[in-house]
């Protein structure tokens, strides 16, 4: 299970899945709500009309049993009367619920000699025409109906001061919507209900309230729920299945780098190169940076073991001519030649300083965080070698004291040694920079060389002896300690036609 989920590609298909379901998910949600609130608020329009029709009729004074909207091919329609008594219900109607009244029994009474007659129902209710012993029992069987009849809801004042300024045939312009169920002719089903006030001229305060049947809706929401259980999990398939081949695809290139990286850590071999696919995309970037940096490690590798190489050779020299001398002395005494011996091992133990300082350079050894005046350090260098100027005004950078001395030192060696007179040192300010030049008057570095001897054992006078010439390291480990220092080296031409060094550092 790790090793599945390791992998990029299977990252990418289940988040790509994951996000895609959630996102059906909601809108899913969005939908079902969406259309279940439409069929709802258009079922409560067709019940509003029915309810407004019925209203109509009753403003018109029409008996109860003529009314229209209580037949039986007609929704569920009760009116109730401002004391909470239902007056008149439909046809089959035999259980409601989610309305004024649950009650389904209509006691209709007669009508009321005025509109605005008092809330009680004795006072309210007309005297009827039967015989007084009827009227006795009729009390009493109202009373029973008020016990086991839901009360309406509290009205609040607005409705209140609404419904006492209809005048008489007026209906209120609010409406109220309600869900509940109601069975008709032995069939049950939800409805959404809406109540609508009306002023009768005779009969007072009515309150109408009809049906329309929610069928619909809930054929529709089931409709639209089973197509999103069928279809969102196959879009979901679908899009874990497209994302699976794309980024298959997209990888491949990846897998090519990779393939060819482990071959090349196998073979050792840096002159390799891992495929470079034609698009432009980041893979591609990742190809040409992945070749990029092979090429930079063959060309250190290269460099290096030419650095072993020739730092072996360099050593050989003064060694085996160490050794030659004291194997010739050992023998003969006499033979000694200790001056020789002497030059031998100074020049040998130079070369070890150099080889020693170049492996902390290429260590990334930071300079230490000083303080040193390139005036002063000149000054100090020249000191006690022939045929050296300096010309310098004072100039502070951030550094290594000693490798910058080694630096000054390496190139007065240089100039002294192809110098047919004089050195010149100078150090003035070029604005946020300080610049170190030293010149000679010798016979110049050619323009195609001036990049050539800052590598390390390079020595243009092949024919010059080993003794009047270095090993080749002086330049480079120049170059070196001023890149270090954030600085450069550079090589020109003097204005007496000799070499012109010229180091150049930012300022402390």
């Amino acid at each position: 299970m790790n090793r599945l989920f390791g992998s990029v590609r299977s990252r990418a298909t289940l988040g790509a899945t994951l996000v895609v379901a959630v996102a059906l998910f909601v809108t899913g949600a969005a939908v079902l709500q969406a259309l279940r609130s439409n069929l709802t608020a258009e079922a409560g329009t067709q019940a509003e009309g029915t309810a407004r029709a019925v209203a109509s009729e009753l403003a018109a004074r029409t008996p109860y049993d003529q009314l229209s909207g209580l037949g039986s091919k007609s929704g569920p329609v009760q009116v109730v009367d401002e004391d909470g008594n239902l007056v008149a219900a439909s046809e089959d109607l035999q259980r409601i619920s989610g309305t004024v009244t649950d009650r389904v029994e209509p006691r209709p009474s007669s009508p009321s000699p005025s509109p605005s007659a008092s809330a009680s129902p004795s006072q309210s209710a007309p005297a009827r025409e039967d015989d007084e012993d009827e009227d006795d029992e009729d009390e009493d069987d109202e009373d029973d109906d008020e016990d086991t009849e839901t009360p309406r809801s509290p009205s609040t004042p607005e409705d209140e001061e609404s419904e006492a300024s209809l005048a008489p045939g007026e209906s209120g312009r609010q409406t109220t919507f309600s869900s509940g169920a109601a069975t008709m002719d032995d069939d049950t089903a939800d409805y959404r209900f809406a109540a609508v006030d009306v002023q009768t001229h005779d009969r007072g305060l009515l309150t109408v309230s009809a049906g329309a049947p929610l069928a619909a809706e809930h054929s529709a929401v089931r409709t639209a729920l089973t197509v999103m259980l069928i279809g969102f999990p196959l879009l979901a398939a679908l899009v874990a299945g497209m994302t699976w081949v794309v980024t298959g695809r997209a990888l491949r290139p990846v897998a090519g780098i990779r393939e060819e990286m482990a071959a090349i850590t196998a073979s050792e071999d840096l002159k390799r190169r891992v495929p470079e696919p034609g698009t432009h995309d980041e893979i591609a970037r990742l190809a040409r940076t992945t070749n990029e940096t092979l090429a930079a490690l063959e060309t250190s590798v290269e460099r290096q073991r030419r650095f072993v190489a020739d730092a072996s050779h360099e050593l050989r020299s003064p060694i085996a001519s160490l050794r030659t001398q004291l194997e010739v002395a050992a023998a003969h005494p006499e033979l000694l030649d200790l001056d020789g011996a002497v030059e031998d091992t100074v020049r040998l133990q130079h070369l070890a300083a150099d080889l020693l300082l170049l492996a902390r350079l290429d260590a990334g050894e930071r300079p230490v965080d000083a303080r040193v005046d390139l005036a002063a350090l000149a000054r100090e260098e020249a000191a006690g070698r022939t045929g050296v100027t300096v010309d310098a005004e004072s100039a502070e950078v951030a550094g290594s004291r000693g490798q910058l001395a080694r630096v000054l030192g390496n190139l007065l060696d240089n100039g002294r040694r192809h110098a047919r007179e004089t050195v010149s040192v100078s150090v003035r300010r070029e604005g946020d920079r300080a610049v170190l030049a030293v010149a000679d008057d010798g016979d110049g570095v050619a323009e195609a060389d001036r990049e050539r001897i800052f590598e390390r054992f390079v020595r243009l006078d092949d024919a010059r002896s080993r003794d009047d010439g270095g090993a080749g390291l002086g330049l480079a480990i120049a170059r070196d300690v001023a890149v270090r220092h954030g600085g450069t080296l550079t090589a020109g031409a003097a204005p007496s036609g000799g070499a012109l060094f010229e180091l150049c550092l930012p300022l402390a």
